[in-house]
């Protein structure tokens, strides 16, 4: 994975569930109950923090050094960040919980704003920039985070078919239950399809009851 410098962040609270989100406070919810496949889900999980972009109609994506074009990694890099600073703080990780952190990437739409400039470029016979296929690759943004917040587990990228949460949490749930891993950030992130429509993504930060919790913990999965 590739990974580019950046600023160290500050420190946000903790931001607060959506009804919407199907997030409960309280008790874990039961395995059988969690997951439709019939995966078991790992006892004692909770989400640690939380983050959605955008929290307003004002909010502005950071740029990324590195990252041209397209708003799609901008975009995974900025929720990612929020809810990772919402229960770390300020970059890198404590390191006995990055190390055994992973990461999960879903998107139902892709980085189509790198692959329309690709396409383009090609169509016009234009030199594509090398950025762009650099970027093409979700990993890029991924170890971007990886590398500024330490954290050490397996990284997966998705484009599922069906419920992108569903499908990103079921990844979680496999990683930590086979042992690779203690907690996981599921990250769902979709560009607008529309000129009436924005970006908008989703981080959740998973982990077990026995790490310490930021406020308001809530229960896990979040469908």
């Amino acid at each position: 994975m590739t990974a580019l410098p950046a600023t160290v962040a500050t420190a946000a609270s903790p931001a607060e569930p959506r009804p919407e989100d199907g997030v409960a406070t309280g008790d874990a919810v039961p395995a059988e109950d969690a997951v439709p496949t019939g995966d078991a889900v790992p006892t004692g999980l909770v989400m640690l923090a939380r983050a959605e972009w955008p929290a307003s109609p004002d909010d502005v994506l950071p740029a990324i050094p590195g990252f041209v074009t397209s708003s799609f990694s901008p975009l995974v890099a900025e929720v990612a960040q929020q809810c990772l600073r919402r229960y770390f703080g300020t970059a890198p990780a404590d390191p006995a919980l990055g190390e055994r952190t992973a990461v999960v990437l879903a998107s139902a739409t892709g980085d189509i704003g790198t692959a329309a400039a690709i396409a383009l470029a090609v169509d016009e016979g234009r030199r594509v920039p090398p950025l762009l296929f650099f970027q093409s690759n979700p990993n890029a943004v991924v170890g971007y985070l990886t590398a500024r917040w330490g954290l050490g587990g397996p990284v997966v990228a998705t484009i599922p078919v069906g419920d992108a949460m569903a499908d990103a949490q079921d990844c979680a749930s496999l990683l930590i239950t086979d042992g690779d891993a203690d907690a996981v950030l599921i990250i769902l992130a979709d560009q607008a399809r529309a000129g009436d429509e924005r970006d908008h993504g989703v981080a959740l930060l998973v982990g077990p009851r026995s790490w310490p919790q930021a406020t308001d913990s809530l229960s896990f999965p979040a469908r």
